[in-house]
C-alpha cells in the first residue's frame, strides 16, 4: 500500500503571562460530536507526493484556518510516520480564533445511508496551552509539541 502523505502548520504564540499556545483545531463530523480529548489536529492537510510538503503545509493552513499563516519564519519539526506521513512546521505568529473559519468535507452519513452530508473540516479552532493541547490533539500529533518545545528551549 503507498503511504498517504500530509503537511501542517503548527503555529503558536506567547500568552501575556509567557506561556505558550499553539492553534490546533477540533476535527469536524459526527464522528467527533461530543468528543474532546484526542479530537483536536494541527491544521494539516494531504498531498501527492511530488508535491512540495512546504507549499501544502501553507496551502492546507489556509483552507482549513481561513486564512494565510500569519509568519514568514518557521521551523522543520521533521514527520511521523503512522500510516500517513506527517510533515509538520512549526511557527510563531497570532490570528484572531474567533474570526478563523474551515474549509468543508463531504461524508455519506449514516454509513450505507446514501445521503452525503458536508461537514467543517474543523467545528471550532482555538488557541490552546501546550498541557492542554497534549491532551486534545490526536496521540500521534503529540511528538511535534515536544519538538516545538525542543526548539524553544534552544
Amino acid at each position: 500500500m503507498a503511504t498517504r502523505h500530509k503537511a501542517g502548520i503548527l503555529l503558536y504564540r506567547r500568552a501575556a503571562d509567557g506561556a505558550v499556545e499553539v492553534l490546533i483545531g477540533h476535527r469536524g463530523g459526527p464522528s467527533y460530536v461530543g468528543r474532546d480529548e484526542r479530537s483536536w489536529s494541527i491544521p494539516k492537510g494531504g498531498h501527492a507526493p511530488d508535491d512540495d510538503p512546504f507549499d501544502a503545509a501553507r496551502r492546507e493552513f489556509e483552507e482549513e484556518v481561513g486564512c494565510s499563516v500569519p509568519a514568514t519564519d518557521f521551523v522543520p519539526l521533521g514527520e511521523v510516520d503512522t500510516r500517513t506521513l506527517l510533515r509538520v512546521w512549526a511557527a510563531e505568529g497570532d490570528l484572531d480564533a474567533a474570526t478563523a473559519h474551515s474549509g468543508t468535507f463531504q461524508l455519506e452519513w449514516p454509513p450505507g445511508s446514501k445521503r452525503v452530508r458536508e461537514y467543517l473540516e474543523f467545528d471550532r479552532i482555538a488557541w490552546v496551552p501546550l498541557t492542554e493541547a497534549r491532551r486534545k490533539l490526536l496521540e500521534t500529533q503529540v511528538a511535534f509539541l515536544d519538538r516545538l518545545q525542543q526548539h524553544l528551549a534552544g
